[in-house]
């Protein structure tokens, strides 16, 4: 059953949201970026500073949440996060609040990552943005008061195809190790036929025409879409760091974020599936909601559990 406060917003997200299949990408970021609202009062942070790191297509912009610092140890965990947004829309304002929140949650430094959008920049140009965002991090973490031991790459619904592409990268290059990876209600196949999407693909906010969409954007292709880095479910999962998977019960994409943490956990990755059946897609960003709230606090939990001990320097296993 779905969670009744949500229930009570579901007809106006479907209203308010963008028909962004009529759309070309450029409309589609228009018409999202139109109806968001900046938080007038935002969590309030130590720092938060917006720099430009080199990326594999010229400068990336990425924001830095500094939580305050922790006085039992002298340098704090770090977590790059992918926003989500269908590949296509969304940036580093969108998703501020989530980061924030992250940040104080977690005690952690949250790295947030500006990937270039499609249709502009196809695949796989994003999960090259977020790979190259974990090697600088890596690169510069004294700089930034970070442990390099301990990071983990996270993001949410595309951003969470992102951050597990990002991942499989990152291990087949031999390094930097991650500590970890969270994907939130994640984007992880292209296969439209799943039981939830039969259930959820009209009347509860993502709708299957809205991904069929999102997916014809980044990866026109319809032979790259089984590729491992366009659709991680399908990738050699071997040797991947502790993942946390987060999945939301009527969200089209609840069997493919299932489907990963059974996958993964065949492989030997140590895995935690947290379910909330009631929820819809991408309510983690939507703070009014209590069943956000309690996800919120479940997810930084098990976010701390990953960075709570600095990890012993080795070689990923290749995948």
């Amino acid at each position: 059953m779905i969670d009744r406060e949500t229930a009570t917003l579901l007809d106006a997200l479907e209203a308010g949201f963008p028909r962004v299949e009529s759309m070309t990408g450029p409309q589609a970021r228009k018409a999202i970026r139109a109806r968001f609202r900046r938080n007038p009062t935002p969590v309030r942070m130590h720092r938060v500073d917006d720099r430009t790191i080199p990326g594999p297509g010229g400068d990336l912009p990425v924001r830095i949440y500094q939580p305050a610092p922790d006085s039992s140890t002298a340098s704090l965990p770090a977590i790059v996060f992918a926003h989500g947004g269908g590949f296509v829309f969304c940036d580093l304002d969108t998703h501020d609040d989530l980061c924030r929140a992250m940040a104080n949650g977690v005690g952690a430094v949250v790295i947030s990552v500006d990937y270039r959008l499609a249709p502009e920049h196809r695949w796989p140009a994003a999960a090259n943005d977020v790979a190259a965002a974990i090697g600088w991090v890596n690169a510069h973490s004294v700089e930034l008061g970070i442990d390099a031991d301990r990071v983990v790459v996270a993001g949410d619904s595309a951003g969470g195809n992102l951050a597990a592409v990002a991942a499989i990268l990152i291990r087949d290059r031999g390094g930097p190790v991650l500590s970890g990876q969270a994907l939130l209600y994640p984007v992880v196949a292209a296969d439209f036929t799943t039981d939830s999407y039969r259930r959820f693909g009209r009347g509860f906010y993502n709708t299957e025409s809205a991904m069929r969409w999102y997916w014809d954007q980044y990866v026109p292709s319809t032979d790259d879409r089984g590729h491992a880095h366009a659709s991680p479910l399908h990738a050699d999962l071997t040797g991947l760091p502790p993942t946390l998977i987060v999945t939301a019960g009527h969200d089209p994409l609840w069997s493919e974020g299932t489907q990963l943490s059974r996958a993964l956990d065949a492989a030997g990755v140590p895995t935690i599936h947290r379910d909330h059946p009631g929820a819809i897609h991408g309510f983690m960003t939507m703070p009014t909601l209590t069943i956000c709230a309690e996800a919120r606090e479940r997810t930084w939990l098990d976010l701390r559990g990953m960075l709570s001990t600095t990890r012993v320097r080795r070689s990923p296993t290749p995948g």
